[in-house]
């Protein structure tokens, strides 16, 4: 079993629709045909949306989201229309709301990696292939690639997995040319961001994007380089051959795995509530790494 432990009820704005809960955000369609989108502070671990959230932990993603499209914005056009929260809304989804452009979605997470570890790992060990790419022999967990690459996966519903799949799978899901506009660009802001987090003392391991057409424009969407879609490391720490500490939600996946939380991930029990010093550690992790890349004090 996997999904919400318990899924919560859209909030009823006057004038939204509400379309989607997702692991983290909820989506509505407003009188204009805008998208809102909400990031709350849920946060996920092992296919399971956890009873607990995270303080801020929503408006982080939404404000270092914001951050990066303006470090992107000559590179790829995105999504936002706005930050103006919706009349009627609570006061409560200040600064974690954008208006946003209606889409064409397409249905591919675009992930580049640049260095070897997860589920890119796990292939690895298996085959020296990472998504049907052959990588040389003597990698091990944290080895930074000869070059990045891109590793598309399957978008998947809450409480089941994205699935790596090949680019050849890519092309023939949406076309040979968009599946070159998509590697093409996923691979250059990955390039950019590595540059930039790596002024700031982090290696960006791997990210996701999404994207969407607006005609024949290719657009960034959802959200970017936030700890919840990247895997961070600090620079100074960074030593290939062992688990990388990182700026996301270790500290809730170490906790639910130990025998403190009492919880048996094959069971088909949901997984308990987070005690209060995973919680405090977890959002210190998530504005540390907007400080860290940003250069601003959060607030």
């Amino acid at each position: 079993m996997s999904g919400f432990v318990e899924k919560p009820e859209p909030v009823q704005v006057p004038g939204l629709v509400h379309l989607h809960t997702g692991k983290v955000r909820d989506l509505y369609r407003n009188e204009a045909g805008d998208l809102v989108m909400v990031a709350s502070d849920r946060i996920s671990a092992y296919d399971w949306v956890l009873p607990t959230e995270i303080p801020d932990k929503g408006r982080v993603l939404t404000q270092l989201s914001l951050w990066w499209f303006d470090q992107l914005a000559d590179l790829v056009p995105n999504h936002v229309l706005g930050t103006d929260l919706p009349a009627g809304a609570p006061e409560d989804w200040r600064g974690r709301t954008l208006v946003c452009r209606n889409l064409e979605m397409v249905p591919v997470e675009c992930v580049a990696r640049g260095y070897l570890t997860g589920s890119g790992l796990a292939e690895y060990r298996e085959s020296r292939t990472v998504c049907g790419l052959a990588l040389p022999e003597g990698l091990v967990d944290g080895s930074e690639l000869p070059a990045p690459i891109f590793t598309p996966a399957t978008k998947a519903e809450v409480g089941e997995h994205d699935e790596n799949v090949s680019y050849e799978e890519v092309a023939r899901k949406v076309g040979a040319e968009v599946a070159a506009r998509l590697r093409q660009t996923t691979l250059a802001v990955y390039g950019r961001a590595r540059d930039v987090a790596r002024d700031r003392g982090i290696v960006l391991a791997d990210t996701k994007f999404e994207f969407g057409f607006d005609g024949d424009d290719l657009i960034i969407a959802d959200e970017v380089l936030t700890p919840d879609s990247s895997r961070f490391w600090p620079a100074d720490v960074w030593h290939p051959g062992q688990a990388q500490p990182s700026f996301d939600k270790q500290f809730v996946r170490d906790w639910l795995t130990s025998d403190a939380s009492g919880w048996d991930r094959a069971s088909e029990q949901p997984p308990p509530a987070l005690p209060q010093e995973i919680v405090d550690a977890t959002r210190a992790k998530y504005v540390e790494a907007y400080e860290r890349l940003t250069g601003l004090a959060w607030s």
